[in-house]
């Protein structure tokens, strides 16, 4: 491919391909110098000429090249956009619906999948506890990948026939252009809720990151239950279908909670879903939204909810044989345990016991709120580690047991988490229900100098197995 066909310029060379990481270049091709939040590009440009580079994409002049060079405004806009033309606007043969919010994103891409599948669609999936083309699994590292490795992927999924493609849109990935270029016919909002404050540093801003979608899609569905939700609905020139509890576009009621699963109604077809909890409802909603701008009739909805099951590592059942029941949750944020704390509240017959912790090097204001949450929705609370990474865990569990001064839950602090994990088990009371927050899908644990495997469901299974 000349470079000329995948960016404006006077320079007419072939390239063989496109690399923004100087270790990974190769021979033919054209580096493109990101300025990222700890390493700049620009001083691995020389190392990319090395390893072969033909030319370099760049903010400013960079001493001792011999390549041509090539200077914009903002290479992430330029890398995302070389790579769309590079891949032959892949996003252009299929219909692409994007989901962002804090909670809620993983399950409602899965739902709006199993909608489409039982319709006939061959759809592909991107997200944070995998990538799919059909029902082929391809292992993830983000929820949304770089611009370079979606344009790539997207382009793998045009060519295995996908119809529809629905992907995660997370503030980190809107706010450094790795959508960019991409076309999207639907974008849904779940909820706005704080996280990510050690990148955004404000409500605000995370609110604004979330906000550009919407100017990206040609329809929004928006959950205007959620204050968030109210803004974006307004402040956007897409066409926008609401959803919530009440006052509505698509709307539920006689909401009937169970231990398994959810029951209620909506435009007045009845809808079973096989995942527990009012937010369950919400997400529902949002997957309905997105399907019916597609055509996709109730009854074929209602038929796929009925059937979905929930997703790895969100309101998880995880087998015991026991008189007591274990739950593996990503909660990680104030909202997500409230909301699955609340939700277990609500079918529990025996005590609420939630095992928690937060991640380090990550957002501290929350920590407090996550304490306070456990220790007045929950009757027992082991407060753990979750991802330290180079925080120290017990400073991370004093910023959380701050928050639990005024609580009415008994607690006990277990820094190690297999350890606090099997204290949970060891002592649990028939018909408990014991939460292990936190962690969700990740089979790993990120500590200081290293990440070890760590999957709850197998130190779950090796616990019980001693007991």
């Amino acid at each position: 491919m000349r470079l000329k066909d995948i960016i404006t310029t006077d320079i007419n060379i072939e390239i063989n391909g496109i690399s923004y990481n100087s270790k990974t270049t190769k021979a033919g091709d054209v580096f493109v110098a990101i300025s990222g939040l700890k390493v700049d590009g620009h001083s691995y440009a020389l190392k990319a000429e090395q390893n072969g580079a033909v030319c370099v994409v760049c903010e400013r002049e960079i001493d001792g090249l011999t390549i041509p060079t090539i200077i914009v405004d903002d290479t992430r806009i330029a890398l995302a956009n070389m790579a769309h033309k590079f891949y032959d606007e892949p996003t252009k043969a299929f219909k692409l619906i994007g989901i962002t919010g804090t909670n809620g994103k993983t399950t409602v891409t899965y739902l709006v999948k199993e909608i489409l599948e039982k319709a006939g669609e061959k759809v592909g999936l991107i997200g944070t506890n995998q990538n799919m083309i059909g029902s082929k699994i391809i292992e993830t590292e983000r929820t949304t990948p770089e611009s370079l490795e979606l344009a790539q992927l997207f382009r793998q999924m045009a060519d295995g026939g996908c119809k529809y493609v629905v992907m995660e849109v997370s503030s980190h990935s809107l706010e450094l252009k790795r959508v960019e270029g991409c076309e999207f016919e639907i974008g849904a909002f779940t909820n706005l809720t704080q996280d990510h404050l050690d990148f955004h540093k404000t409500m605000e801003n995370y609110l604004i990151a979330k906000s550009k979608l919407f100017n990206m899609c040609k329809y929004g569905i928006i959950n205007i239950d959620d204050e968030g939700g109210k803004i974006i609905a307004t402040g956007t020139n897409c066409e926008i279908t609401t959803y919530g509890m009440n006052d509505a576009d698509i709307s539920a009621s006689n909401i009937v909670a169970q231990a398994t699963s959810v029951e209620f109604t909506c435009l007045g077809q009845k809808i079973k879903l096989g995942i527990p909890g009012r937010f369950s409802v919400y997400n529902a909603l949002a997957a309905i939204g997105i399907c019916s701008k597609l055509d996709v009739s109730l009854s074929v909805m209602a038929s796929a909810l009925k059937k979905a099951d929930g997703v790895k590592g969100r309101v998880e059942v995880v087998p015991t044989g026991r008189d007591f029941t274990i739950l593996i949750d990503y909660a990680h944020t104030p909202d997500g345990l409230k909301n699955v704390l609340q939700s277990v509240r609500a079918f529990a017959d025996g005590r609420v016991v939630v095992l928690f912790g937060c991640g380090g090097d990550r957002d501290t204001g929350k920590r407090p709120q996550m304490g306070k949450i456990a220790g007045e929705l929950a009757d027992f609370c082991i407060v753990t580690s979750d991802n330290p990474r180079t925080e120290e865990p017990a400073a991370i569990i004093r910023d959380i047991l701050a928050g639990m001064k005024e609580a009415t839950a008994e607690y006990i602090v277990l820094e190690n988490r297999r350890s606090a994990i099997e204290y949970a088990i060891k002592h649990a009371k028939p018909n408990d229900v014991i939460v292990l927050a936190g962690k969700g899908h990740e089979t790993y644990q990120i500590l200081a100098n290293k990440t070890i495997h760590f999957d709850e469901r197998e130190v779950v299974a090796e616990i019980l197995s001693d007991k």
